[in-house]
């Protein structure tokens, strides 16, 4: 790993981070416990408005961002890393090994592992913008590659259970268990639609006979309660978002988690046929008036600086620099009362 400044910052190329994101890393750190190792920003993105995809996917990642990840972080859980606006401790980065060239999430196992080996990762209330994928063969590339990779970390870290349950803790090992094992649901989400459908239709005696009782009222909870709750964290996360006008597409998400399984399942053939391959993801398909929408412009402490060479070439990644230690300094003075939240 090339870089030698005290902390090192991951951005994906088209991303716009807000303009003080980097000072409220450098102030998050210097307030933080010895063992944040990591500070995750949030993500979202700049063209929510495009198209009903993007409306999902905008959704989507406001529940993840706004809701979810903020509350591992509350409760000391594992946090899964998103693959951009990470800012890392150089240090703990090179005892942990750096990021898994083989796992194509390989974000996601870094929060883990770092999570195992005693550190923790700290959410930072400063929001990164992207490009919402607005096509839906280019949005099932990368959603199959993020499928994929989550079952490789899952599989990786489930290699030795005890040991994981002894490293993560038992609400660190559950935590994984529901948010990465979770991954396999939308695989299984068609085949019992499939049932479903067909029973409806058909009584078939053999399906009942796979269902009894027990099994059929805790499903039929799942059915009614579980959906109504992912619902529900839906259109809390566009509301908190303050995105506002997404909640009603949030009341049709099931049709979103539909497309998620065909994506699962290529993901998951590809992982047995070809498990390392990197499915590329077009960026630019987003239409030129959207990209001005809500858009942060250009931190200057980035555009500042000299990259450092990517230290994850296989993600095909722009490495913001490493902050070095002098600026560190600079930046705490400038940022002593950092700007709340966008």
């Amino acid at each position: 790993m090339l870089a030698r400044g005290d902390i090192t910052v991951i951005f994906d190329a088209e991303d716009r981070p807000d303009p003080d994101q980097l000072k409220k890393v450098v102030v998050a750190f210097s307030k933080s416990a010895p063992e944040v190792s990591c500070v995750q920003a949030k993500l979202n993105y700049y063209n929510p408005d495009q198209n009903l995809l993007t409306r999902w996917f905008t959704t989507e990642y406001s529940m993840w961002f706004e809701l979810l990840l903020p509350g591992l972080d509350a409760d000391g859980a594992p946090i899964p890393l998103g693959g951009t606006s990470n800012h890392f401790l150089t240090e703990r980065l090179r005892e942990l090994g750096a990021w898994d060239p083989y796992n194509v999430t390989e974000d996601a196992d870094l929060g883990i592992r770092l999570h195992r080996a005693g550190f923790r990762t700290a959410m930072v209330d400063s929001t990164t913008l992207e490009e919402a994928n607005s096509d839906l063969k280019n949005w099932i590339r990368q959603r199959s590659r993020w499928i994929k990779g989550y079952i490789q970390t899952y599989l990786v870290h489930m290699r030795n259970p005890l040991l994981l349950l002894r490293q993560a803790g038992f609400k660190g090992f559950l935590s994984f268990q529901l948010l990465v094992g979770g991954t396999f649901i939308f695989l299984l989400n068609p085949i019992f639609w499939l049932l479903t459908t067909l029973f409806f239709f058909t009584q078939a005696g053999f399906i009942q006979a796979m269902f009894p009782t027990f099994i059929f009222y805790l499903a039929a909870f799942m059915l009614f309660v579980g959906n109504f709750v992912f619902l529900y964290l839906n259109v809390a996360g566009s509301i908190q978002r303050g995105l506002f006008g997404l909640a009603k597409y949030a009341l049709i998400s099931p049709l979103y988690w539909g497309l998620m399984s065909v994506a699962a399942w290529k993901g998951f053939i590809q992982l047995i046929t070809n498990p390392f391959y990197w499915e590329k993801t077009e960026h630019g398909l987003h239409a030129p008036a959207a990209a001005a929408v809500g858009a942060a412009p250009a931190p200057a402490a980035v555009a500042s600086r000299p990259a450092q060479a990517a230290v994850d070439p296989r993600a095909a990644r722009t490495a913001a620099g490493s902050v070095a230690a002098e600026p560190q300094r600079e930046l705490v003075g400038a940022a002593a009362d950092p700007v709340g939240k966008r």
